[in-house]
């Protein structure tokens, strides 16, 4: 599903050449929703011919959009991230998706220390305190033994700051050529941090990103400068106005998480069929998702309204595709399979809204492969060409050669 907003009037001209500043607003959605999130941008990078999605002027990811954000920040383009994740012959980086899946053994134990102590003071309130003491109070006494987080997020945190440190890549805001913004919430306060904004450049990205995808109780909050954030997706879904702020020229948005939809408006469903069938996790999940969606579709009204000037393209998952909305969205398994769907999703919404958008996209420099774009058997593996394999020095090479590239072409426009 493509919303899209044209923009007005265009303040800014570009016949001399210069390109439009282009910014990417990557929503969360956990790990099956990153992998929505990563088909949909590779489809988006073969699909635009005149699109660099590692040269754009600025970006904003949360949760699991935070990776790719940063990762695309740092010039790792979608065909390597495709290769790590999906095909697994990356010579750059080894995903093993247990890193993500730890148990947080010393947050069991550490909460579990606490267990004698809690339960003396319970016991001494209980006779001596009478009816004062109920047994509706051991929910909320005890409740400070239940670990934050299911899974360890520092082993995230580790595989982020190894893949950032090398191959010319840097951990550090300040060091990127385009803005990255990284969004998480405070705990103990709500408000939302922008770390790469101003004063929260110094934080690492590695620590940034752990920090944002720190959705309560997979993850413990984690702690910066002696506060603990979570999840930035608490408060915003995409958090778009960070780049909007900007005066960019094109928006592009990705949000992978919308509600199911059976496609049997107004016509009675059985028991069986319903989505109450699938107990608790369902019924959460299809909330958790309308809220997400309905903060969504608010946000994009008052985008339009505030900044009627800028180009805007969201994609968002067909809301009648079962397959993304019953996969488990804490499952690697299935990663391949979901990048498929988004790959194929976003192509054909491409495809449908090709004149309008043929013209929108010209005006920054960027047309549409109307061969590929209408080819619906094409797989998301078959723009992988075989990896060029690649040590440390011959990296770094290439990445300084690709920069003197550019620095001569932007001169010679000039």
């Amino acid at each position: 599903m493509l919303s899209v907003h044209t923009a007005r009037h265009r303040p800014r001209n570009h016949s001399d050449g210069s390109p439009s500043r282009i910014g990417l607003a990557v929503a969360g959605g956990g790990p099956i929703g990153g992998m929505y999130e990563l088909g949909a941008l590779r489809a988006l990078d073969e699909a635009l011919d005149g699109l660099d999605l590692t040269r754009l002027d600025s970006y904003v990811g949360v949760s699991s959009g935070a990776f790719l954000a940063a990762g695309l920040a740092n010039r790792m383009d979608t065909a390597q991230m495709c290769r790590i994740f999906i095909t697994g012959d990356s010579d750059d980086v080894q995903f093993r998706p247990e890193t993500f899946l730890r148990p947080a053994i010393f947050e069991y134990l550490r909460r579990a220390a606490g267990l004698p102590r809690l339960a003396a003071q319970w016991g001494q309130d209980m006779l001596f305190s009478g009816k004062e003491a109920r047994w509706s109070d051991l929910l909320m006494r005890f409740g400070g033994l239940v670990p934050t987080g299911l899974f360890d997020n520092a082993r995230v945190e580790e595989f982020l700051r190894d893949v950032f440190t090398r191959r010319g890549r840097s951990n550090d805001f300040r060091d990127l050529d385009a803005t990255l913004y990284v969004i998480s919430v405070d705990l103990d306060s709500g408000e939302v941090v922008r770390f790469g904004g101003d004063g929260w450049r110094d934080v690492p990205i590695s620590t940034a990103v752990q920090a944002s995808a720190a959705l309560p109780g997979l993850y413990p909050p984690v702690e910066v400068r002696g506060r603990h954030f979570v999840d930035g997706a608490l408060r915003r879904t995409m958090n778009a106005s960070v780049l909007l702020e900007r005066g960019i020229d094109l928006l592009i948005g990705i949000n992978p998480l919308v509600p199911f939809n059976k496609g049997d408006a107004g016509v009675a469903v059985s028991r069986e069929r319903s989505l109450a069938a699938g107990g608790l996790p369902a019924v959460l999940s299809q909330t958790f998702r309308t809220l997400l969606q309905s903060r969504m579709q608010v946000g994009l009204a008052r985008y339009a309204q505030q900044y009627p000037d800028i180009d805007q393209l969201i994609f968002e998952p067909n809301a009648q595709d079962s397959e993304l909305f019953f996969t488990n969205a804490f499952s690697f398994s299935a990663r391949r399979r979901i990048c498929e769907i988004a790959y194929r999703n976003t192509l054909a919404d491409l495809h449908r809204r090709a004149d309008t958008l043929g013209p929108q996209l010209a005006a920054h420099g960027i047309r549409l492969r109307t061969d590929l774009i209408a080819d619906s058997e094409r797989s998301i593996l078959d723009g992988l060409d075989v990896p060029t394999r690649h040590t440390e020095t011959t990296a770094r090479l290439e990445r300084a050669l690709d920069d003197v590239g550019r620095l001569v072409a932007a001169r010679r426009r000039r």
